[in-house]
């Protein structure tokens, strides 16, 4: 479920700030992105040559990622054909793979796959020229999310920012609230809207995902980048302070009756989206704690984007500003010049810029200039994935085995719930999320 909300993430987010959106024009030359460092293939070197490429976007993202492809195309003269793998990625490759028969190049939605297929020896090693790219224009942890055993295998080309808090602005006048940057002022900020008669926060609790959304952005602000990954990997305890911390701060906020619209019960019987129509339209609640692609059902539900419906970034729970990302991940699965040349292009300076000119798009490409794109809000949050350098951090429960990270009604997401049930129970709850975490891990 969280895949599939995310894979719409930016595009509802743009589509609806730029109605009048820029389109990046197919043809564009590559004398344009002269600047791009080693920019990618020379021109019209791949005549004849045929590539596919799956991945799971349809609608305008699907229509967009093969504005990208057109560009390529132009420059190269390769013939780009795209496959959509519906929203299970793996069912879709996994018989093809099988079968010997895979797409050129796969668009991953989860790191874990890359492990996967590494295992099952489907993935081919990027060439220099791939790997280049990543080094000239990403930091060393995203070149780390799509490597197995050490080899490279893959590249970020997009992503989805989840450290937000979105608002509803008469909420906030009503109680003469502002927009918080620490934790600190953020339970201020609660308290302050509760006392004008309004719950701060509808919960989106019934969708486990979201909870651990909410505990990754407190946890890599409180206990750092370096722990984060550590956690990641459950190479430290779930039993660990560093967790007891962070379950603490998020306790400060679900163990107040009065700050969750309809209590904890309401809460957890409230999912995602409804926690957004909740907050707009409905007008019963202040504040939902989720991504970028919460704007899309805040302007469904009839707000306007940076009127009615605002976001703050995540607050400061310690010294860490907290910058969370989803995102897709590009591999190759099949030995070709032409796949190669696809991702170093996608890698590159010129083809993040050419994307990010139109809706629907985030690059973790640290030299792809907030200037490119076509909104001021995506221009905001693309700053803010610059900004955040080497301490951004990829969706934890994304990194986990999916028995863990990933399922309804167990592991994380369950346990999170109980947490919210009740919230003095924390070192019970860290006891068993270790216990599940080493089943997960064996």
């Amino acid at each position: 479920m969280r895949k599939s909300i995310a894979t719409v993430t930016t595009a509802g987010l743009a589509l609806a700030l730029a109605a009048c959106g820029q389109s990046a024009e197919t043809g564009a030359s590559p004398a344009a992105n002269s600047s791009s460092s080693a920019a990618a293939p020379a021109a019209k070197t791949l005549e004849g040559v045929t590539i596919e490429v799956a991945a799971k976007w349809t609608g305008a993202e699907q229509t967009n990622f093969q504005e990208v492809l057109k560009a390529f195309e132009a420059k190269t003269g390769a013939k780009v054909t795209y496959a959509s793998t519906g929203e299970d990625t793996g069912a879709y490759l996994g018989p093809r793979i099988q079968g010997g028969n895979p797409p050129d190049i796969a668009i991953l939605p989860q790191p874990g796959l890359v492990q996967q297929y590494a295992d099952q020896k489907a993935l081919k090693p990027l060439a220099p020229e791939v790997l280049k790219q990543i080094d000239d224009n990403y930091t060393p942890y995203w070149k780390e999310l799509g490597s197995a055993d050490g080899q490279a295998y893959g590249v970020l080309v997009k992503a989805a920012h989840k450290s937000l808090i979105w608002y509803r602005d008469q909420a906030f006048q009503d109680a003469g609230a502002q927009p918080p940057t620490t934790w600190d002022e953020l339970v201020k900020t609660a308290q302050a809207v509760a006392d004008s008669g309004t719950p701060p926060f509808s919960l989106c609790g019934a969708s486990g995902w979201t909870l651990t959304d909410l505990f990754e952005n407190v946890y890599l602000s409180s206990a750092g980048p370096e722990n984060y990954t550590k956690l990641s990997k459950h190479e430290i305890p779930w039993t660990d302070a560093s967790v007891t911390t962070a379950l603490e701060k998020i306790g400060q906020l679900v163990g107040k009756k009065e700050f969750l619209l309809g209590g904890s019960s309401g809460a957890l019987q409230t999912d995602f989206p409804t926690c957004v129509t909740q907050v707009y339209g409905q007008d019963k609640s202040a504040m939902v704690i989720e991504a970028d692609f919460v704007a899309t059902t805040a302007e469904e539900s009839g707000a306007k984007l940076g009127e009615e419906a605002k976001y703050f970034a995540f607050p400061k729970a310690g010294d860490t500003e907290p910058v969370v990302l989803g995102g897709d991940i590009a591999v190759v699965l099949k030995d070709s010049k032409g796949a190669m040349a696809l991702l170093e292009f996608l890698a590159s300076k010129e083809g993040g810029e050419i994307w990010a000119k139109l809706p629907g798009y985030l690059s973790p490409n640290r030299n792809v200039s907030p200037d490119n794109y076509p909104a001021e809000l995506t221009k905001k949050l693309a700053q803010t994935i610059i900004s955040a350098g080497d301490a951004v951090r990829y969706d934890m429960s994304d990194l986990a085995p999916s028995a863990f990270g990933g399922t309804d009604g167990k592991g994380e997401w369950k346990l999170l719930q109980d947490f919210v049930r009740d919230p003095s129970k924390i070192k019970d709850i860290q006891s068993k999320l270790e216990d599940e975490a080493k089943k997960a891990w064996k």
